[in-house]
């Protein structure tokens, strides 16, 4: 294979910490060591990238990497968790990914840890001195998408169902990806989560968007409230208060529902 034909793979492992510290147990759908008690839950993703073997195809066995992540990495979190559980978890990247590719034959590239269904923290280069943090919010709002450069018939036609002169609703769900420099404490993401409510829930949150939001009103050259435009709304909203927070907002994505979704800038 030529070295253009450079490929990623990205295998996830699931996994608990116990209340014992434990690192071993048995293996199950909710991961290996399985919960017991009041266990901690995470998932891991290390993402790898090099040239798939001509022979087999595979970069690299996926229980390779399973096997490391359980017998080098969950010691490390295990342990930091027993010794000092109030830190900030992000701190322990540099050390996963030394670790990590200490044991790799392929070049590891990205490491991902979510620490909840709606907080994920990562890791794209061991030299930087900054991580990616990533937040789920959700608000809801109704809109009704409709354009005065067309007229009310070409409007029903192109929007569909979407034209409701009474609007319809959505349950938004966005995320922001945010640079944030290693440091010792974590408040910082409850300063973002302050941010994230002032500049983005707050104005949009349980509002008819063509009316209760300047930025959407067309009657004074707001812009149509698609998610294209939500989207790109927030980030404008959200970038200079990450900015006064010392963190550097890369890009916000917004679902309209779970089939449709926007992210801006790319």
């Amino acid at each position: 294979m030529h070295p253009n034909d450079a490929i990623q793979l990205k295998r996830t492992v699931r996994f608990c910490i116990n209340p014992d510290g434990s690192t071993q147990g048995a293996d199950s759908a909710a991961g290996k060591p399985s919960p017991s008690g009041f266990a901690r839950y995470y998932e891991l993703s290390l993402v790898v990238q090099g040239v798939p073997d001509p022979i087999t195809g595979y970069l690299i066995g996926i229980q390779e990497i399973d096997a490391l992540v359980r017998t080098y990495l969950l010691p490390i979190i295990a342990d930091k968790i027993t010794s000092d559980p109030i830190s900030n978890p992000a701190l322990l990247l540099p050390r996963l990914w030394e670790v990590a590719q200490s044991h790799l034959e392929a070049q590891l590239v990205e490491i991902n840890w979510d620490l909840t269904p709606y907080h994920t923290i990562t890791m794209t280069n061991p030299k930087a001195d900054t991580y990616l943090y990533q937040q789920h919010f959700e608000f809801a709002a109704a809109h009704r998408l409709h354009s005065p450069n067309l007229s009310d018939q070409e409007n029903a036609d192109f929007f569909g169902k979407c034209n409701n002169p009474s609007g319809h609703g959505h349950n938004y769900k966005l995320k922001p990806t945010i640079r944030i420099p290693f440091n010792d404490s974590e408040s910082i993401h409850i300063q973002i989560e302050q941010a994230v409510k002032n500049t983005i829930l707050d104005p949009l949150d349980h509002k008819f968007l063509n009316t209760d939001c300047p930025a959407f009103d067309q009657s004074i050259e707001g812009v149509i409230p698609s998610v294209e435009n939500i989207t790109k709304f927030g980030y404008e909203s959200l970038k200079p208060a990450i900015a006064e927070l010392g963190c550097e907002l890369l890009n916000l994505t917004v679902w309209e529902t779970d089939r449709t979704s926007a992210t801006y800038p790319v």
